[in-house]
């Protein structure tokens, strides 16, 4: 099952013993498209401070639930190293916070299995790679936020624009971006695997696709009550002539 973004962003968290806030952004890997880190808004509790959480460390849920578990203390966040709004996350930073928590940091490779991985990124309301340029780390962080409302381009010319992810808690990745296509036609909203993505244009805010309008005007249509199940994957992939993940 797939959890949407837009359906967790605003939930509560729940520490192990207690609430530490919402969910304000999902900070992913734009090479792999691997989720990094939830990013959590504290509220009153810390006074507004913004923490990072492994999604190793978000508990089993279900997508629409009011809370998200997290296997951390209060304590342990209210001692983690403090990310501010207004300042970048360098390496010597992200060193820091995963010896804290004691995650392995994900340029060690083995964090990779475990999905204890990171975040370089700075200011919240500036693209990652440009923080990156300053501070020495991964120039593929981005913010689920920021690439909200990014106009999308088929092969052949613009078809819409970036509505939503459908995260897959399975590995935690985004599986496919929801893309509403009102600006084109009436209407229709699909669904794009990363995938079929042949690049971010991160300057002019645009995804480009190496799908065709015509191809995607006759895909399935993604119903927002339908739940998303491997038929209607199966129905995606072979009208795309695509090989599946889960192949």
């Amino acid at each position: 099952m797939f959890w949407r973004f837009s359906s967790l962003r605003g939930q509560r968290l729940h520490a192990t013993d207690g609430e530490i806030g919402k969910v304000d952004d999902f900070l992913f890997d734009d090479a792999t498209w691997t989720i990094r880190y939830l990013v959590a808004d504290t509220g009153g509790w810390l006074s507004g401070r913004r923490v990072l959480i492994v999604p190793a460390s978000i508990g089993e849920t279900r997508d629409g639930e009011e809370d998200l578990p997290v296997s951390l203390s209060k304590s342990q966040i209210e001692n983690s190293p403090p990310v501010g709004s207004d300042q970048s996350v360098s390496r010597q930073h992200e060193e820091a916070l995963h010896g804290h928590y004691g995650w392995l940091p994900y340029w060690s490779g083995a964090a990779q299995a475990t999905g204890t991985i990171n975040d370089e990124r700075g200011d919240f309301g500036v693209p990652l790679g440009e923080a990156e340029e300053k501070n020495g780390g991964d120039p593929h962080l981005r913010s689920m936020s920021e690439v909200e409302d990014y106009h999308v381009s088929a092969s052949d010319g613009p078809i819409g624009h970036v509505e939503d992810f459908l995260l897959d808690p399975e590995g935690w990745s985004v599986r496919y971006l929801l893309i509403d296509t009102r600006n084109w036609w009436p209407g229709k909203r699909v669904l794009v695997a990363p995938q079929w993505i042949d690049r971010m244009d991160w300057s002019a805010q645009e995804v480009h696709a190496t799908l065709t309008r015509d191809r995607i005007k006759a895909c399935p249509e993604f119903d927002s009550d339908m739940a998303i199940n491997r038929s209607f994957e199966e129905r995606l992939y072979r009208h795309y002539d695509k090989i599946p993940y889960w192949a």
